[in-house]
């Protein structure tokens, strides 16, 4: 059986500690230049995608930010999958008190709010 697509996450299969090495890149290369394709789904934002993995090339579509947005690496296009969620949610989210690592983003459906407890 040929397939013709795989779909792979970013972190822990694709990348290690947060990068990729470069056997991996080599065997993602070698499956698109046989003529299938490939797609990257991950949780990740896709602005942090972009710095952390600069082959996103390689990739037909990239399903991010845990199924949000759908990107063309080619176009550069963006589609968001999900309608954004209803305001009054995402109050009651601000009021909410989440313990995120440093740095750590909720998006839900592409609402971008940075370390909830600061606000």
């Amino acid at each position: 059986m040929r397939f013709l697509a795989l779909a792979a996450d970013y972190d822990g299969t694709l990348a290690s500690h947060g990068s990729v090495d470069q056997p991996t890149l080599d065997a993602l290369q070698r499956f698109t230049e046989s003529g299938r394709k490939l797609v990257m789904v991950t949780g990740r934002q896709l602005d942090d995608l972009q710095t952390v993995f600069p082959h996103l090339e390689l990739f037909s579509r990239v399903v991010a930010e845990n199924g949000a947005l759908l990107y063309d690496p080619r176009s550069k296009s963006q589609r968001m999958l999900a309608e954004p969620p209803n305001p009054a949610f995402v109050e009651e989210l601000r009021g909410a008190v989440f313990l995120f690592p440093q740095g750590m983003r909720l998006s839900p459906a592409g609402i971008r709010m940075k370390n909830l407890c600061s606000m």
